[in-house]
């Protein structure tokens, strides 16, 4: 066992027919970015409370700041963020804009995220 506690090989032995797989498999550079970016936007606990709110409904600013104790600024900087990463959409009413999930894939990850904590 390592310093660390990270169990490890006794000998040096590289199983080539599973690196060669998974090589093979292994996304691009870009593509485990991307990933990874968008998964640091789910490491925000006020972004999880605003999709919360839009798994209800489609909601302006101004209700989310309301929902969650928030000015509308700290909410606009969230939206912002979570709209980029292309998680929420938005639609303008005359002097309103109103948000909501940009599809099932959200609801999705989340479910799945709050499987995986609660095993």
């Amino acid at each position: 066992m390592s310093k660390q506690g990270v169990e490890c090989c006794e000998q040096v032995f590289v199983h080539g027919d599973v690196v060669d797989k998974v090589n093979q498999e292994m996304p691009e550079e870009e593509e485990l970015y991307d990933l990874a970016e968008l998964f640091k936007v789910f490491g925000d606990s006020t972004r999880i409370r605003i999709l919360f709110v839009l798994f209800e409904a489609e909601v302006c600013v101004c209700d989310l700041a309301e929902v969650l104790h928030m000015t509308q600024s700290a909410i606009s900087h969230q939206l912002r963020i979570l709209k980029q990463a292309k998680l929420v959409s938005a639609r303008r009413e005359g002097k309103s804009v109103f948000y909501s999930l940009a599809d099932d894939h959200v609801r999705t990850i989340i479910a799945q995220g709050r499987e995986h904590i609660e095993e």
